[in-house]
Protein backbone atom coordinates (compact mmCIF):
# COMPACT_ATOMS: atom_id res chain seq x y z
CA UNK A 1 0.00 0.00 0.00
CA UNK A 2 1.63 3.20 -1.18
CA UNK A 3 0.42 6.30 0.66
CA UNK A 4 1.85 9.53 -0.69
CA UNK A 5 2.97 12.45 1.43
CA UNK A 6 0.06 14.45 0.07
CA UNK A 7 -2.45 11.83 1.28
CA UNK A 8 -0.79 11.78 4.71
CA UNK A 9 -0.91 15.58 4.84
CA UNK A 10 -4.57 15.83 3.80
CA UNK A 11 -5.54 13.10 6.29
CA UNK A 12 -3.73 14.75 9.20
CA UNK A 13 -5.12 18.19 8.31
CA UNK A 14 -8.67 16.84 8.09
CA UNK A 15 -8.46 14.98 11.39
CA UNK A 16 -6.89 18.00 13.10
CA UNK A 17 -9.68 20.24 11.79
CA UNK A 18 -12.35 17.90 13.18
CA UNK A 19 -10.64 17.81 16.58
CA UNK A 20 -10.29 21.61 16.67
CA UNK A 21 -13.98 22.08 15.81
CA UNK A 22 -14.88 19.55 18.50
CA UNK A 23 -12.72 21.38 21.04
CA UNK A 24 -14.24 24.73 20.03
CA UNK A 25 -17.80 23.43 20.47
CA UNK A 26 -17.03 21.94 23.88
CA UNK A 27 -15.03 24.96 25.05
CA UNK A 28 -17.71 27.51 24.16
CA UNK A 29 -20.51 25.77 26.05
CA UNK A 30 -19.46 23.27 28.74
CA UNK A 31 -22.41 20.97 29.44
CA UNK A 32 -23.47 17.40 29.99
CA UNK A 33 -24.74 16.17 26.60
CA UNK A 34 -28.22 14.71 26.35
CA UNK A 35 -28.78 11.17 25.09
CA UNK A 36 -29.98 12.62 21.77
CA UNK A 37 -26.87 14.77 21.37
CA UNK A 38 -24.48 11.96 22.37
CA UNK A 39 -26.23 9.53 20.00
CA UNK A 40 -25.98 12.01 17.14
CA UNK A 41 -22.24 12.51 17.64
CA UNK A 42 -21.54 8.77 17.97
CA UNK A 43 -23.48 8.10 14.75
CA UNK A 44 -21.52 10.92 13.07
CA UNK A 45 -18.11 9.53 14.08
CA UNK A 46 -19.04 5.93 13.27
CA UNK A 47 -20.36 7.09 9.90
CA UNK A 48 -17.15 9.06 9.33
CA UNK A 49 -15.05 5.97 10.04
CA UNK A 50 -17.20 3.85 7.72
CA UNK A 51 -16.95 6.47 4.96
CA UNK A 52 -13.16 6.58 5.38
CA UNK A 53 -13.00 2.78 5.24
CA UNK A 54 -15.09 2.83 2.06
CA UNK A 55 -12.62 5.30 0.50
CA UNK A 56 -9.72 3.02 1.42
CA UNK A 57 -11.62 0.06 -0.07
CA UNK A 58 -12.32 1.93 -3.31
CA UNK A 59 -8.89 3.55 -3.63
CA UNK A 60 -6.57 0.77 -2.48
CA UNK A 61 -8.57 -2.44 -2.86
CA UNK A 62 -10.69 -4.74 -0.69
CA UNK A 63 -7.71 -6.14 1.22
CA UNK A 64 -6.74 -2.80 2.75
CA UNK A 65 -10.38 -1.85 3.24
CA UNK A 66 -10.91 -5.03 5.28
CA UNK A 67 -7.71 -4.39 7.21
CA UNK A 68 -8.91 -0.91 8.18
CA UNK A 69 -12.33 -2.15 9.32
CA UNK A 70 -10.83 -5.06 11.27
CA UNK A 71 -8.33 -2.73 12.95
CA UNK A 72 -10.91 -0.04 13.67
CA UNK A 73 -13.41 -2.50 15.19
CA UNK A 74 -10.69 -4.02 17.38
CA UNK A 75 -9.41 -0.64 18.57
CA UNK A 76 -12.96 0.67 19.11
CA UNK A 77 -13.96 -2.33 21.21
CA UNK A 78 -10.77 -2.07 23.28
CA UNK A 79 -11.47 1.66 23.73
CA UNK A 80 -14.96 0.89 25.05
CA UNK A 81 -13.30 -1.23 27.73
CA UNK A 82 -11.20 1.83 28.64
CA UNK A 83 -14.38 3.72 29.49
CA UNK A 84 -14.75 1.68 32.67
CA UNK A 85 -11.49 3.19 33.94
CA UNK A 86 -12.39 6.67 32.69
CA UNK A 87 -15.57 6.54 34.79
CA UNK A 88 -13.49 5.62 37.85
CA UNK A 89 -11.04 8.48 37.19
CA UNK A 90 -13.90 10.99 36.94
CA UNK A 91 -15.33 9.78 40.25
CA UNK A 92 -11.93 9.69 41.95
CA UNK A 93 -11.19 13.33 41.06
CA UNK A 94 -14.79 14.53 41.61
CA UNK A 95 -15.06 16.08 38.14
CA UNK A 96 -18.44 17.85 37.66
CA UNK A 97 -20.49 16.34 34.82
CA UNK A 98 -20.57 19.62 32.86
CA UNK A 99 -16.75 19.64 32.60
CA UNK A 100 -16.25 15.95 31.77
CA UNK A 101 -16.58 16.51 28.00
CA UNK A 102 -13.64 18.93 28.00
CA UNK A 103 -11.53 16.66 30.18
CA UNK A 104 -12.18 13.66 27.95
CA UNK A 105 -11.46 15.55 24.73
CA UNK A 106 -8.13 16.98 25.90
CA UNK A 107 -7.18 13.63 27.45
CA UNK A 108 -7.97 11.88 24.18
CA UNK A 109 -5.84 14.39 22.23
CA UNK A 110 -2.93 13.61 24.58
CA UNK A 111 -3.58 9.90 24.01
CA UNK A 112 -3.57 10.38 20.22
CA UNK A 113 -0.18 12.09 20.29
CA UNK A 114 1.32 9.39 22.50
CA UNK A 115 -0.23 6.59 20.44
CA UNK A 116 1.23 8.18 17.31
CA UNK A 117 4.71 7.83 18.83
CA UNK A 118 3.97 4.22 19.78
CA UNK A 119 2.73 3.42 16.28
CA UNK A 120 5.86 4.92 14.68
CA UNK A 121 8.08 2.80 16.94
CA UNK A 122 5.97 -0.30 16.30
CA UNK A 123 6.08 0.20 12.52
CA UNK A 124 9.87 0.53 12.63
CA UNK A 125 10.17 -2.72 14.61
CA UNK A 126 7.74 -4.64 12.39
CA UNK A 127 9.49 -3.56 9.19
CA UNK A 128 12.91 -4.68 10.44
CA UNK A 129 12.34 -7.70 12.67
CA UNK A 130 9.89 -10.48 11.85
CA UNK A 131 10.73 -12.00 15.23
CA UNK A 132 8.90 -9.16 16.98
CA UNK A 133 5.67 -10.96 16.00
CA UNK A 134 6.59 -13.75 18.43
CA UNK A 135 6.84 -11.17 21.22
CA UNK A 136 3.61 -9.41 20.22
CA UNK A 137 1.78 -12.73 19.91
CA UNK A 138 2.87 -14.08 23.29
CA UNK A 139 2.07 -10.74 24.94
CA UNK A 140 -1.44 -10.67 23.46
CA UNK A 141 -2.14 -14.24 24.56
CA UNK A 142 -0.93 -13.37 28.06
CA UNK A 143 -3.13 -10.23 28.08
CA UNK A 144 -6.10 -12.33 26.94
CA UNK A 145 -5.51 -14.75 29.80
CA UNK A 146 -5.35 -11.83 32.24
CA UNK A 147 -8.66 -10.49 30.91
CA UNK A 148 -10.38 -13.83 31.53
CA UNK A 149 -9.34 -13.55 35.18
CA UNK A 150 -10.50 -9.93 35.45
CA UNK A 151 -13.38 -9.46 37.85
CA UNK A 152 -15.74 -6.54 38.27
CA UNK A 153 -13.90 -3.23 38.03
CA UNK A 154 -14.36 -0.76 40.88
CA UNK A 155 -12.68 2.38 42.18
CA UNK A 156 -10.23 0.46 44.38
CA UNK A 157 -8.75 -1.18 41.24
CA UNK A 158 -7.49 2.16 39.88
CA UNK A 159 -3.86 2.88 40.72
CA UNK A 160 -2.34 6.23 39.83
CA UNK A 161 0.60 5.79 37.46
CA UNK A 162 3.99 7.42 38.01
CA UNK A 163 3.21 10.42 35.78
CA UNK A 164 0.06 11.26 37.76
CA UNK A 165 1.88 10.90 41.09
CA UNK A 166 4.76 13.06 39.80
CA UNK A 167 2.29 15.73 38.60
CA UNK A 168 0.54 15.81 41.97
CA UNK A 169 3.84 16.14 43.83
CA UNK A 170 5.63 18.68 41.60
CA UNK A 171 2.90 20.88 40.12
CA UNK A 172 1.00 23.47 42.21
CA UNK A 173 -2.57 22.16 42.15
CA UNK A 174 -5.56 23.98 43.63
CA UNK A 175 -8.61 22.33 45.18
CA UNK A 176 -11.22 24.16 43.09
CA UNK A 177 -12.14 23.62 39.42
CA UNK A 178 -12.44 27.33 38.55
CA UNK A 179 -15.25 27.04 36.02
CA UNK A 180 -13.69 24.28 33.95
CA UNK A 181 -10.34 26.06 33.39
CA UNK A 182 -7.06 24.21 33.75
CA UNK A 183 -5.26 27.10 35.51
CA UNK A 184 -6.19 29.48 38.30
CA UNK A 185 -4.73 31.91 40.85
CA UNK A 186 -4.57 31.39 44.57
CA UNK A 187 -5.79 34.03 47.03
CA UNK A 188 -2.17 35.21 47.20
CA UNK A 189 -2.00 35.52 43.40
CA UNK A 190 0.11 32.38 42.90
CA UNK A 191 -0.26 30.55 39.56
CA UNK A 192 -1.79 27.08 40.02
CA UNK A 193 -3.27 24.24 38.00
CA UNK A 194 -6.80 23.05 38.68
CA UNK A 195 -7.64 19.37 39.34
CA UNK A 196 -8.95 19.18 35.75
CA UNK A 197 -5.38 19.41 34.46
CA UNK A 198 -4.37 16.36 36.52
CA UNK A 199 -7.44 14.46 35.28
CA UNK A 200 -6.49 15.22 31.66
CA UNK A 201 -3.03 13.78 32.33
CA UNK A 202 -4.65 10.77 34.01
CA UNK A 203 -6.93 10.09 31.00
CA UNK A 204 -4.13 10.50 28.45
CA UNK A 205 -1.48 8.44 30.27
CA UNK A 206 -3.93 5.72 31.32
CA UNK A 207 -4.93 5.29 27.68
CA UNK A 208 -1.24 4.87 26.86
CA UNK A 209 -1.12 1.87 29.20
CA UNK A 210 -4.08 0.37 27.33
CA UNK A 211 -2.24 1.02 24.06
CA UNK A 212 0.37 -1.56 25.14
CA UNK A 213 -2.05 -4.28 24.05
CA UNK A 214 -4.08 -2.45 21.40
CA UNK A 215 -1.09 -1.41 19.27
CA UNK A 216 0.35 -4.96 18.98
CA UNK A 217 -3.20 -6.21 18.31
CA UNK A 218 -3.74 -3.98 15.29
CA UNK A 219 -0.28 -4.79 13.91
CA UNK A 220 -1.53 -8.37 13.91
CA UNK A 221 -4.23 -7.28 11.46
CA UNK A 222 -2.34 -4.84 9.23
CA UNK A 223 1.29 -3.87 8.76
CA UNK A 224 0.42 -0.54 7.13
CA UNK A 225 1.30 2.42 9.44
CA UNK A 226 -1.31 4.59 7.69
CA UNK A 227 -4.11 2.13 8.50
CA UNK A 228 -2.83 1.55 12.05
CA UNK A 229 -2.79 5.29 12.73
CA UNK A 230 -6.16 6.15 11.15
CA UNK A 231 -7.90 3.18 12.81
CA UNK A 232 -6.63 4.37 16.19
CA UNK A 233 -7.69 7.96 15.51
CA UNK A 234 -11.23 7.00 14.47
CA UNK A 235 -11.53 4.65 17.45
CA UNK A 236 -10.64 7.44 19.89
CA UNK A 237 -12.42 10.38 18.23
CA UNK A 238 -15.94 9.26 19.13
CA UNK A 239 -14.98 7.94 22.55
CA UNK A 240 -16.04 11.11 24.40
CA UNK A 241 -19.62 10.96 23.17
CA UNK A 242 -19.72 7.19 23.67
CA UNK A 243 -18.80 7.77 27.33
CA UNK A 244 -22.04 9.71 27.87
CA UNK A 245 -24.16 7.54 25.58
CA UNK A 246 -23.34 4.22 27.20
CA UNK A 247 -23.63 5.42 30.80
CA UNK A 248 -25.22 2.61 32.77
CA UNK A 249 -24.96 0.28 29.76
CA UNK A 250 -21.29 -0.25 30.60
CA UNK A 251 -22.34 -2.17 33.69
CA UNK A 252 -24.53 -4.41 31.53
CA UNK A 253 -21.68 -5.45 29.20
CA UNK A 254 -20.63 -8.18 31.63
CA UNK A 255 -19.03 -10.37 28.96
CA UNK A 256 -17.12 -7.59 27.18
CA UNK A 257 -13.81 -8.51 28.82
CA UNK A 258 -14.24 -12.16 27.78
CA UNK A 259 -15.02 -11.06 24.23
CA UNK A 260 -11.93 -8.85 24.13
CA UNK A 261 -9.88 -11.70 25.58
CA UNK A 262 -11.05 -13.95 22.74
CA UNK A 263 -10.15 -11.29 20.14
CA UNK A 264 -6.69 -10.65 21.61
CA UNK A 265 -6.04 -14.39 21.94
CA UNK A 266 -7.08 -14.94 18.31
CA UNK A 267 -4.82 -12.14 17.05
CA UNK A 268 -1.97 -13.38 19.26
CA UNK A 269 -2.18 -16.86 17.69
CA UNK A 270 -2.41 -15.27 14.23
CA UNK A 271 0.76 -13.26 14.90
CA UNK A 272 2.71 -16.30 16.07
CA UNK A 273 1.61 -18.25 12.99
CA UNK A 274 2.78 -15.38 10.75
CA UNK A 275 6.09 -15.26 12.62
CA UNK A 276 6.52 -19.01 12.08
CA UNK A 277 5.76 -18.70 8.36
CA UNK A 278 8.44 -15.99 7.97
CA UNK A 279 10.78 -17.29 10.68
CA UNK A 280 14.45 -16.27 10.61
CA UNK A 281 15.45 -16.95 14.21
CA UNK A 282 18.42 -19.36 14.17
CA UNK A 283 17.26 -21.32 17.24
CA UNK A 284 13.83 -22.07 15.70
CA UNK A 285 13.70 -24.53 12.77
CA UNK A 286 17.38 -23.78 12.02
CA UNK A 287 16.45 -20.23 11.03
CA UNK A 288 14.23 -21.37 8.16
CA UNK A 289 10.58 -20.41 7.57
CA UNK A 290 8.08 -23.09 8.56
CA UNK A 291 6.18 -24.23 5.51
CA UNK A 292 2.63 -25.47 5.84
CA UNK A 293 1.67 -23.06 8.62
CA UNK A 294 -1.98 -22.03 7.96
CA UNK A 295 -2.53 -18.43 6.90
CA UNK A 296 -5.57 -16.64 8.32
CA UNK A 297 -6.79 -14.11 5.77
CA UNK A 298 -7.93 -10.63 6.74
CA UNK A 299 -11.45 -11.55 5.60
CA UNK A 300 -11.60 -14.40 8.10
CA UNK A 301 -10.08 -12.17 10.77
CA UNK A 302 -12.75 -9.51 10.22
CA UNK A 303 -15.49 -12.14 10.40
CA UNK A 304 -14.12 -13.60 13.63
CA UNK A 305 -13.84 -10.16 15.29
CA UNK A 306 -17.39 -9.12 14.30
CA UNK A 307 -18.81 -12.48 15.44
CA UNK A 308 -17.07 -12.37 18.84
CA UNK A 309 -18.22 -8.80 19.51
CA UNK A 310 -21.80 -9.63 18.51
CA UNK A 311 -21.91 -12.76 20.69
CA UNK A 312 -20.35 -10.97 23.70
CA UNK A 313 -22.79 -8.05 23.41
CA UNK A 314 -25.94 -10.15 22.98
CA UNK A 315 -24.93 -12.57 25.75
CA UNK A 316 -24.17 -9.64 28.08
CA UNK A 317 -27.53 -8.00 27.50
CA UNK A 318 -29.40 -11.29 27.98
CA UNK A 319 -27.60 -12.01 31.26
CA UNK A 320 -28.09 -8.45 32.53
CA UNK A 321 -31.81 -8.59 31.76
CA UNK A 322 -32.17 -11.92 33.56
CA UNK A 323 -30.25 -10.63 36.57
CA UNK A 324 -32.41 -7.49 36.70
CA UNK A 325 -35.62 -9.56 36.60
CA UNK A 326 -34.27 -11.88 39.30
CA UNK A 327 -33.40 -8.93 41.55
CA UNK A 328 -36.82 -7.37 40.96
CA UNK A 329 -38.58 -10.62 41.92
CA UNK A 330 -36.37 -10.98 44.98
CA UNK A 331 -37.13 -7.38 45.97
CA UNK A 332 -40.87 -7.93 45.71
CA UNK A 333 -40.71 -10.96 47.99
CA UNK A 334 -38.52 -9.24 50.65
CA UNK A 335 -40.33 -7.54 53.58
CA UNK A 336 -39.67 -3.76 53.94
CA UNK A 337 -37.83 -4.17 57.27
CA UNK A 338 -35.54 -6.80 55.80
CA UNK A 339 -34.79 -4.52 52.84
CA UNK A 340 -33.82 -1.67 55.16
CA UNK A 341 -31.56 -3.96 57.22
CA UNK A 342 -29.88 -5.35 54.09
CA UNK A 343 -29.36 -1.84 52.74
CA UNK A 344 -27.63 -0.78 55.98
CA UNK A 345 -25.46 -3.90 55.90
CA UNK A 346 -24.30 -3.11 52.37
CA UNK A 347 -23.69 0.53 53.24
CA UNK A 348 -26.70 1.80 51.25
CA UNK A 349 -26.80 5.29 49.79
CA UNK A 350 -24.52 6.64 52.54
CA UNK A 351 -21.66 4.39 51.43
CA UNK A 352 -22.09 5.44 47.81
CA UNK A 353 -21.99 9.04 48.87
CA UNK A 354 -18.73 8.55 50.72
CA UNK A 355 -17.21 6.77 47.73
CA UNK A 356 -18.18 9.67 45.49
CA UNK A 357 -16.77 12.20 47.96
CA UNK A 358 -13.29 10.67 47.97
Amino acid sequence: MHVTTVVWGVTLAGLLLILLLDLLIVGRRPHEPSMKEATGWVVFYVGLACAFGALIWAGYGHRYGQEFFAGWLTEYSLSVDNLFVFVIIMHRFLVPRIFQQKVLLVGIVIALVMRGIFIALGAALVSRFVAVFYIFGVFLIYTAWQLTRQGETDESDFKENIIIRWSRRVLPVSRRHNGGKITTRSSAGKFMFTPLFIVMIAIGTTDLIFALDSIPAIFGLTKEPYLVFTANVFALMGLRQLYFLLGGLLERLVYLSLGLAAILGFIGVKLIMEAMAGNNLPFINDGEPMHGVPHISIGWSLGVIVSILAIATVASLIKSSRDARREALAGESTPPKAKAAANQTRGGPATKGKAADR
